[in-house]
């Protein structure tokens, strides 16, 4: 029997909202609700990813797939509103008459944490949906942080701000050598590394654990983490095994995806990025890909070859490609959902 979920409207905590450039300010609308974290794609150009979140504020970013320090730009995404966002004149994110895509998560709780040994500056989080947002300092020294999500994050992704030259350090519980050994960076396409940065500790209901390492806790260098819990029939962070047939894996999550990210964990593979509302092949297949770790323009798989389906309880994979579907190949894939399979009430979602 399906289990519910505890999310009925997947809606007011995660959406894709696409939106045509104008080369002015502009207003984005329809997102609905006022998002903590957006992330930003120019659909038809080379250009930057460009992520802004609400704890640091508007007008700061970090590009998704570079190693840079965060940048303050006045004519970046200028503000977060009720049920959007405005952006300003920069290029990657509104040149004019250019398709452009945001990915918008919402979180809100800015007060009442306590506990870990490192005290975050600013923080959002929404136990609802089990997402946090953290800007903290680091100390140079192993430590942790509380998180407030109440049970434990399986996924993580790290940045640090204040200099350039440093990666985005992603925690997943599934990497194939092992999750707080290991890591894979979000702005390469490298396979898993080891290393200290999780202090080779999970993070546990209560706090997520940071290692003596630079990479996310150097002394006095400043950091954003997005931290992910998973909800039954909003959110899944987990991984399959490729076939390298056309027809490939069915993954169940539980709920109709809006977004899913795929990364194969072993070998070097590009990131892959799919969502519900970029698709010409019909409601069912997303088609069109995003590469989170390059600045490329979308791509459009208009065989049929590197797709994946979306059904109501989940994605299926259409790909030869060893990035999604290498024989015997461990990929990791990042879901949230446009919708539940079984709502709160025990009644099946129809799909779309």
């Amino acid at each position: 029997m399906a289990e519910y979920t505890t999310v009925d409207d997947a809606g007011s905590f995660y959406n894709t909202t696409l939106y045509t450039g104008t080369g002015s300010e502009l207003a984005i609308t329809g997102v609905g609700f006022q998002p903590d974290w957006t992330w930003l794609a120019n659909l038809d150009t080379i250009v930057e990813r460009v992520g802004t979140n609400s704890v640091v504020g508007a007008t700061k970013y970090l590009s998704s797939n570079l190693n840079t320090e965060e940048t303050t730009d006045a004519q970046s995404l200028k503000s977060f509103d009720s049920d959007g966002f405005t952006v300003g004149t920069m290029a990657a994110i509104n040149t004019s008459t250019e398709d452009m895509v945001s990915w918008n998560w919402k979180a809100g709780t800015t007060s009442g944490l306590s506990g870990g040994t490192i005290t975050p500056a600013a923080y959002s989080i929404n136990t609802t949906s089990g997402f946090g947002a953290f800007s903290y300092t680091g100390t140079g020294s192993a430590g942790t942080i509380a998180h407030g999500l109440g049970v434990a994050p399986t996924a993580m992704i790290i940045k640090q701000r204040s200099l350039s030259v440093k990666d985005w350090y992603c925690y997943h519980q599934n990497m194939p050598a092992g999750s707080a050994g290991y890591h894979v960076t979000m702005n390469t396409d490298a396979a898993q590394a080891s290393g200290t940065e999780w202090n080779s500790t999970d993070p546990d209901a209560t706090v997520f654990t940071l290692g003596a390492n630079s990479n996310v806790n150097g002394a006095s260098d400043t950091y954003i983490a997005y931290v992910f819990a998973p909800v039954q029939g909003f959110s899944k962070f987990g991984y399959y095994i490729g076939n390298a047939q056309a027809d490939g894996p069915f993954v169940a999550t539980g709920f109709r995806p809006a977004f899913v990210m795929l990364k194969y964990g072993t070998g070097a593979a590009a990131w892959n990025l799919f969502d519900s509302k970029r698709s010409t092949s019909g409601k069912n297949v997303a088609d069109k890909m995003m590469q989170p770790n390059d600045g490329n323009a979308q791509i459009t798989a208009t065989d049929g070859v590197k797709t994946i389906d979306i059904n109501a309880n989940g994605f299926k994979v259409h790909s030869t490609n060893a990035e999604f579907n290498g024989s015997g190949y461990h990929i990791l894939y990042w879901a949230f959902a446009e919708a539940p399979f079984v709502n709160s009430s025990g009644i099946p979602v129809n799909a779309r």
